[in-house]
């Protein structure tokens, strides 16, 4: 059980940031961030990564004038499919760069999956009969072991 309520708490973690766009504010090395691939970048990078890539995602390891260094942990193409990675570095030139996105909390995501997890998990609750309001039947338990009497 307490492994299910850390995968939830997990996965409500998640839901409480959204990537948006830096406009002009340049990434700082060690945070999260999606960059935009252009037409130039989708032919640079297609012989390790893919022609149809529209969006790297990951965590920025180095930047600098030359290129940024980034430990992917996700790729969009642009059919809108989402490809996992686990940390393959690469490297992305700014020129073949169209937007820069930042991960940043969301508070209204947190709110609204915070809702929705307390109402989950009090109807959850309700239907298992786990706060006293069930009862069987006539009131009082079933009785499922049989007794037979043996007479001497």
């Amino acid at each position: 059980m307490q492994v299910r309520l850390i995968g939830i708490a997990v996965v409500s973690l998640a839901g409480c940031y959204t990537l948006k766009p830096a406009m002009g504010v340049t990434p700082t090395v060690g945070t999260k961030v999606a960059f935009a691939v252009n037409d130039a970048g989708r032919v640079a990078l297609g012989g390790s990564m893919g022609p149809e890539i529209a969006q790297v995602e990951g965590q920025l390891l180095e930047m600098d004038s030359v290129n940024y260094l980034l430990a992917v942990s996700g790729v969009r193409t642009i059919r809108g499919d989402e490809q996992v990675w686990n940390g393959e570095q690469v490297r992305l030139k700014p020129e073949h760069v169209a937007y820069t996105y930042k991960r940043s909390f969301s508070a209204g995501r947190s709110i609204g999956l915070g809702v929705i997890s307390v109402g989950g998990f009090a109807a959850l609750l309700a239907s298992r009969s786990l706060l006293g309001f069930g009862t069987s039947g006539n009131g009082t338990p079933d009785d499922t072991a049989h007794t037979r009497l043996i007479r001497p």
